[in-house]
């Protein structure tokens, strides 16, 4: 294995946990949004305030950690993404900030209808964000992104490997937060919480299956280099990313929602890792592989040893974090 594929595999590693950590943070806007007026839906909402609240911004770190990895490591190919996406990349990101906003803005609301409208902003943004950055997974995926970075400003993202790919990315990051925010309702000792959130996570669930595998087929002919990766390479990893979703459906079914978690990760791991493999070894399909787009090997083993220093210095910060915020104590207070 090159330096560089090493160096692109742990930026792409920062996509997979990105995917997990802040896809079951985004996807909560779902719930927050179809909660109901302020009578009904103030449980949902101080929940989803409740199990995000800690962990929101934490997650962007792994947004920031792919992006600088990105374009230290390959910045032509950087360069080149960011110049035929900037319309998807800016709306996204204009996402991310409103969100934020809104979510800290609507604690501190002087009425209902600032409080309704900072809530209004944060669910709608919570679900755009997603869909845009999945539409930009979809566009070098399929090859829209030319290595000089002048592609198409929007047909490169409006297509139809594109629009799968922001479905994809909604529903599955409303599918981890369905999962997430039931446990937490269950520990919690919110039973007919969890039961309401139960149900339309099993909706969402299968919606999502349904896009994973019905979205093959647009992306077989839109997007021929990704689709002979997941059929060949990729295709172990969709059957493990099937499986995990049936096991995540049938726990939350039985109501075994913090076991339910782990199959639910696992899929998703599976899909995102499936189309790394596929796509594997382009950094943008059908123009730059990852070892042309690649820097000077002294900037690639640089940045490995800040990788590991990170490791070793952050996540073990970030994983006291998350676990303390799954403990009994913390979901009853």
């Amino acid at each position: 294995m090159s330096l560089a594929t090493v160096v692109a595999a742990a930026m792409f590693l920062g996509v997979i946990v990105y995917a997990v950590l802040g896809g079951a943070d985004f996807g909560s806007g779902f719930y927050d949004l179809t909660a109901g007026d302020a009578r009904r839906g103030s449980e949902v909402r101080t929940l989803v305030d409740h199990s995000i609240g800690p962990v929101w911004e934490a997650n962007h770190v792994w947004l920031i950690y792919i992006l600088v990895i990105w374009w230290t490591a390959f910045p032509a190919a950087f360069a080149a993404a960011m110049t035929t996406l900037f319309i998807p990349l800016m709306l996204a990101l204009a996402g991310i900030v409103l969100r934020g906003a809104s979510f800290a803005f609507r604690k501190y609301s002087g009425t209902l209808r600032e409080a309704q409208l900072f809530g209004a902003v944060f669910a709608g943004s919570s679900l755009i964000t997603p869909f845009f950055l999945g539409t930009v997974a979809g566009a070098i995926a399929s090859g829209r992104v030319p290595a000089d970075g002048y592609g198409d400003r929007v047909g490169s993202w409006l297509n139809p490997t594109s629009l799968v790919g922001g479905a994809l990315a909604v529903t599955t990051c409303v599918f981890l937060a369905g999962v997430f925010l039931t446990a937490d309702a269950q520990r919690a000792g919110h039973t007919a919480l969890a039961d309401t959130l139960r149900m339309r996570t099993l909706i969402v669930g299968v919606v999502a299956g349904v896009i994973v595998f019905a979205g093959l087929y647009p992306v077989a002919h839109d997007a021929p280099v990704l689709s002979a990766g997941l059929a060949s390479r990729g295709a172990p990893l969709l059957v493990v990313a099937a499986l995990g979703g049936i096991a995540t459906l049938a726990l939350v079914w039985r109501r075994r929602y913090a076991l339910a978690r782990f199959p639910a990760a696992g899929a998703v791991v599976a899909v995102i890792t499936g189309w790394g493999v596929g796509q594997y070894p382009w950094l943008l399909v059908g123009e730059v592989t990852i070892a042309d787009a690649a820097g000077a090997d002294a900037t690639l083993v640089g940045l490995l040893v800040v990788v590991a220093l990170a490791a070793v210095l952050v996540l073990p910060a970030l994983g006291y974090l998350l676990w303390l915020t799954q403990t009994e104590e913390w979901s009853r207070a």
